[in-house]
């Protein structure tokens, strides 16, 4: 078992192959090498800032803290794989740490070509380590497969001056020099070798389309891919999935201009930052969008200052979502968005027609509403004697209105006949009904609807209704719709201090998602109990498996402290930026 481990090992970590007899010397840039029909291509050009944070010290002591990798250790094959780090450590006279630092120094290289052709390109800094686990892994390698019966399946050549080996008689590996060069099929690694001395520009780095992507990107990025889109949406699923948002209002709405910038892209680039413990992702595209009538031209700010407005900040916030969306002209652009009615676009209809009095949705509703729409999602505080077994976070929509003064009675209007329907229909089913309150909080009077305490004695384990406590509210000109009324409050607390503040639009930016990781584990660990049932009942799991999936789960959630995400343009290229602080202990 623990040779078998220590072969795994090295089938898993191309990087582990042997070295060609050739002189040592500094190799052009791997792009050089990648044939020019790659569809994906990574490079890693800072492997070192990578390794410090998803191997330093502070990450190390944050994962070997957790109960999950507690568990882990406790678990004889974990520690056989330690077994085999040693093993590789004592061999190579240095820990793993320093050996794999030594060996992916100069960058790494993965490309994806066409016929299912992956190659990886590693340069290392110390060309030693490689003939050190040379040693190890071509005796290993050898030994299995004389076991086996095939021996002749590990195997070297020469190619153009090059030792080329193979483990296992179909991918193909060799380096040159401190250039590790490893490809899936043997053809494709006779293709790398000949564009060493190629002039015709038939490599990557002559592409046009990587050219340009490699231009938009930051040089100082620690690591970036391209992606090749045209052959990519020529794949039938690829084409289809794109084309999916556009009978889905919702979709369109929400993720405007995505599908289209990508549609209409000749590249994608994605670029890895890293400072201290923050890693940023930004992809780029350069995908045009016209046209009045696109799902795009609704989110795409009009003038230069615009775009959708920094966050609502309210207590145990879970996450937050501000959009710049023209809703009016979104909507009045339908019949051409969707020429195919679907039957939940016409229901939607219907209703509304019914809340507003037929009133027109489009002119005399959705245009009373600014090109701003924030959404935020809250944990909920409970009375520990009166909360429900599955606890709900609270979650709400903030508008701003161009005439409150004259809307705010068609909203209130609106707003108690849905949930008279509500009402209705559930007195139909002989369940519990909503009851209406207008308190007034900081002189703003809001409505407020909910149910009536139980009866029962224990109330520790209510029913999910009690999460609901659906609430309206319009603070000077916003309109607050809200699951609760605690986080109506909150949230009418929110926009008076807001109101205090010098606040403006971040420019060109239609969509902002902030994610808070901790108070997200502290939601998911008031349901471990239910995520775990739930978890046993649909996969058929012991409780054991299923607890330790889940606090998996929570150990994942718990490393990270914020997610912030941002769609918008720059420089007339459609731009995302993913932004990630970690939660490492000191």
């Amino acid at each position: 078992m623990y040779m078998r481990l220590v072969l795994v090992l090295s089938l898993a970590f191309p990087l582990f192959v042997p070295p060609a007899q050739v002189a040592a010397q500094t190799p052009p840039p791997a792009a050089q090498w990648v044939p020019q029909d790659a569809v994906i291509c990574l490079h890693v050009s800072r492997p070192k800032a990578l390794l410090d944070v998803l191997t330093g010290k502070e990450m190390t002591q944050t994962v070997t803290s957790s109960p999950f990798y507690r568990a882990l250790s406790s678990q004889p094959k974990f520690n056989e794989f330690c077994a085999v780090i040693k093993f590789l450590e004592t061999s190579l006279e240095t820990d793993w740490r320093t050996a794999l630092a030594r060996l992916t120094d100069g960058g790494i290289t993965l490309a994806v070509c066409p016929q299912n052709t992956v190659v990886a390109i590693v340069d290392a800094q110390d060309e030693q380590v490689l003939q050190k686990l040379h040693e190890i892994f071509l005796n290993i390698t050898r030994a299995q497969a004389e076991q086996q019966g095939h021996p002749e399946k590990v195997a070297s050549k020469e190619y153009g001056g090059v030792t080329v080996w193979t483990f296992d008689g179909k991918e193909a590996h060799a380096i040159i020099g401190k250039r590790l060069i490893f490809c899936s099929r043997a053809e494709g690694l006779k293709t790398i070798l000949d564009l060493r001395g190629a002039s015709d520009g038939k490599n990557l780095a002559a592409n046009s389309a990587f050219q340009a992507a490699h231009k938009a990107a930051n040089p100082q990025a620690a690591a970036t891919v391209f992606l090749n889109l045209k052959p990519l949406l020529g794949i039938p699923n690829v084409a289809a999935l794109l084309e999916k948002q556009r009978a889905n209002p919702l979709a369109a709405l929400t993720f405007a201009g995505l599908a289209e910038s990508v549609r209409n892209s000749n590249w994608l680039s994605l670029e890895l930052n890293v400072e201290g413990r923050t890693l940023a992702l930004r992809a780029l595209t350069d995908g045009k969008i016209t046209g009045p009538t696109n799902p795009a031209a609704f989110a795409l700010p009009q003038k230069a200052g615009d775009g959708a407005w920094p966050n609502l900040a309210v207590p145990r916030r879970i996450a937050a979502l501000s959009l710049y969306r023209d809703l009016h002209g979104f909507y009045a652009a339908k019949d051409t968005l969707f020429p195919e009615r679907t039957s939940g676009l016409i229901f939607f209809e219907n209703m509304m027609g019914i809340f507003f009095t037929g009133r027109d949705l489009t002119s005399e509703v959705l245009a009373e509403t600014q090109p701003e729409v924030r959404i935020v999602v809250a944990e909920q505080q409970y009375d520990p004697a009166a909360a429900p077994a599955v606890q709900v976070p609270a979650f709400a929509v903030v508008l701003r209105l161009r005439h409150p003064e004259q809307f705010d009675k068609v909203v209130e209007e609106a707003w108690q006949k849905a949930v008279g329907l509500i009402n209705f229909t559930r007195g139909q089913k002989a369940l519990p009904g909503l009851i209406i309150d207008r308190p007034i909080y900081k002189d703003t009077k809001y409505t407020v609807a909910y149910f009536a305490p139980p009866d029962a004695n224990d109330k520790t384990k209510l029913d999910t209704r009690f999460n609901i406590r659906p609430a309206l509210a319009m603070p000077g000109n916003y309109l607050i719709l809200s699951s609760t009324d605690g986080l109506a409050r909150d949230l009418i607390d929110a926009l008076n201090r807001e109101t205090g503040q010098t606040v403006t639009p971040i420019a060109q930016t239609h969509s902002v998602l902030e994610i808070d990781g901790g108070q997200a584990v502290s939601a998911l660990r008031a349901n471990r109990a239910i995520l775990v049932q739930g978890d046993m009942v649909k996969k058929g799991k012991s409780r054991q498996e299923s607890e330790a999936g889940i606090d998996m789960l929570l150990a994942a959630v718990r490393l990270v402290d914020q997610v912030k995400l941002s769609l918008g343009t720059d420089r007339g290229l459609t731009q995302a930026q993913l932004t990630v602080k970690l939660n490492l202990k000191e």
